[in-house]
């Protein structure tokens, strides 16, 4: 494997991720298992562990500029983190499977969900930019402030963080799309409370996936090189970069990998 190759690609989705707050694990597990011919299991416990270092100094950096919402954090993670090791308690139990192909399974089952995800985001994405009039049925903003909105926003995380634990993706997508549906949250606090959310749930999924005994630890030090000055530099430029037209040339791309994905082998 090239591994200073894989560093300098690692490094280019950093700062997308700085910048977008999405695209770590859609890009990079991809990137491994198409690009490099990584195992998937081996491929998705390697960016699990890679990408929670990168979203940890992330989230670092958006606390120091104030801007993410600590409370959306909190309440979302007290349900992502614990459906995160549900999700792995499954691979545990699938693993122990032996007529299972657990990489062909992980291959299919990150591709559609990388699609879904991407496909539903890049319809929003239009929408708002070619037909701005269209009112689109909004789903009723979530109250932290009350016990039904923080039942209903720790149900979600626990979904949520079910997937991330399966296949290592949207711990940045799919709850940026909560963050902007349920909370109504201004584009500035977007990016800090989606990277920092995914950085806490990260940090647990990457612990079960420890005890999966499927991490490239030099795998992960090669992405990590890459990809944590990548995020600093990525969230430096947050506030300037356009956000729209950054995350639709990412959502294309993310649809042609996942369909790559979703169809390998069929």
């Amino acid at each position: 494997m090239n591994y200073l190759l894989l560093s300098a690609l690692s490094l280019f989705v950093g700062i997308l991720v700085g910048l977008t707050g999405i695209g770590g694990a859609s890009l990079i597990t991809p990137m491994l298992i198409i690009g490099f011919h990584v195992p998937a299991a081996i491929a998705i416990s390697s960016d699990i562990v890679a990408a929670t270092l990168m979203k940890l100094v992330g989230g670092y950096r958006h606390w120091q500029q104030q801007t993410l919402d600590w409370q959306i954090v909190r309440w979302l993670a007290t349900g992502s983190v614990p459906g995160s090791l549900a999700g792995v308690a499954i691979l545990h139990h699938l693993q122990g499977v032996e007529t299972l192909n657990l990489d062909t399974l992980l291959l299919h089952g990150m591709g559609f969900a990388i699609l879904g995800i991407t496909s539903i985001a890049l319809l929003q994405l239009l929408l708002l930019t070619f037909a701005p009039h269209v009112q689109l049925p909004r789903l009723p903003k979530l109250e932290l402030d009350s016990l039904k909105g923080r039942i209903i926003t720790v149900i979600i995380g626990f979904i949520l963080g079910g997937l991330v634990g399966l296949t290592s993706v949207s711990s940045g997508s799919l709850f940026a799309l909560v963050m902007i549906a349920c909370f109504r949250l201004e584009p500035q606090k977007l990016v800090g409370t989606d990277l920092t959310q995914g950085a806490i749930l990260l940090l647990f999924t990457s612990l079960g996936h420890l005890s999966l005994g499927t991490v490239d630890w030099q795998i992960v030090a090669a992405i990590s090189t890459g990809a944590i000055p990548g995020v600093i530099l990525g969230a430096k430029l947050c506030q300037v970069a356009p956000q729209r037209l950054l995350k639709f040339g990412l959502y294309l791309i993310l649809v042609m990998v996942s369909w790559r994905l979703a169809h390998a082998g069929l």
